[in-house]
């Protein structure tokens, strides 16, 4: 119907989010599933109501200050809004909104697959396995780090970090964390709370991240902060690869000062650093941390939830500018 607001759908999305798209917008479907460049993206918005990205969806100042002014709502299929330039969204009057709460156990799943996987050497001995190098056994061979019992340390103890720190727990570790405010005790749960990063690194046998990307976070792992880590420490980050000075981190694993790191996203991903795949000592995947079927339907359904919302004329539960 000609009165349904038209929506520009920024990647390819779940079967059935698509099929409520159909049903409720005019939408316009990315079926092939590319990253659209800045310049087609502004021609797809061209007569368009609202804007559904996803993370590889860059909207920087200089693109909101392009975008039609009939769009009115960036409706992001994501938690994380680094992408976005809030300001400026802000500033020509279009509300955005992202999908919390939905992938919590999701991207806590990946955290654990990361700490097991690079303190436990996964990678490599899968690529020993499919290179058909596998020859023998001995004591001596593909030894880890056992994680049971030992500290492990949360950056940014929001909601996947509480659920990340609660699967920790199954490990019988000793969680500590850093947070922009102190949780109430029945939050913590036990957790032992440090002021600011600088005083939880030396307590934190596996670091886990958890916190946005934002200016006073990037490269918050710099070389002076990795560090503080006790030697043989393993870094975990499945927030946002701008968190992390990468040549600081290769640095750390090439001298053993780390044990190893686990990693499911990356500062210019897709694009991965190639010296990434020279070091052993790394598990990696491709930012797969809400990469299940149900946390993705529910994702585009809290990013409708937020359209819907908005124009009936209400409030969007998930407002962030």
């Amino acid at each position: 119907m000609p009165d349904k607001p038209v929506v520009v759908i920024g990647r390819k999305f779940p079967e059935a989010v698509e099929a409520r798209l159909a049903r409720d917008y005019r939408p316009k479907f990315n079926p092939e599933d590319r990253v659209y460049p800045a310049a087609e993206l502004l021609s797809l918005c061209e007569g368009a109501d609202a804007l559904l990205p996803c993370h590889s969806e860059h909207l920087p100042a200089e693109v909101i200050a392009k975008l039609p002014d009939t769009v009115k709502i960036i409706a992001n299929f994501s938690v994380g809004v680094d992408h976005v330039d809030l300001a400026a969204a802000k500033g020509r009057g279009i509300a955005v909104t992202n999908t919390p709460d939905v992938l919590s156990d999701a991207t806590a799943e990946i955290a654990m697959l990361c700490m097991l996987g690079a303190a436990r050497r996964a990678g490599e001995g899968e690529r020993l396995i499919r290179a058909g190098a596998w020859k023998s056994w001995s004591p001596a061979f593909m030894v880890g780090t056992q994680v049971t019992g030992k500290r492990f340390g949360v950056v940014g103890m929001g909601r996947v970090g509480q659920v990340t720190a609660r699967r920790a727990r199954g490990f019988d570790m000793e969680i500590h964390y850093t947070n922009r405010n102190r949780l109430d005790p029945a939050l913590e749960a036990g957790a032992v709370y440090h002021e600011s990063v600088e005083d939880l690194l030396p307590h934190c046998d596996v670091l886990s991240l958890h916190c946005p990307a934002t200016p006073q976070t990037m490269n918050l792992m710099n070389a002076e902060r990795l560090a503080l880590l006790p030697e043989g420490a393993i870094l975990v980050n499945t927030a946002r690869g701008a968190i992390i000075d990468e040549a600081a981190l290769m640095a750390a694993l090439r001298s053993g000062r780390l044990a190893a790191a686990g990693l499911d996203v990356y500062k210019n991903e897709p694009h991965i650093e190639p010296a990434f795949f020279a070091i052993e000592n790394i598990f990696l995947l491709p930012h797969i941390g809400s990469a299940t079927g149900q946390t993705r339907d529910a994702m585009g359904f809290r990013a409708l939830d937020n359209l819907d919302a908005f124009f009936a004329g209400r409030e969007p539960r998930d407002r962030v500018a």
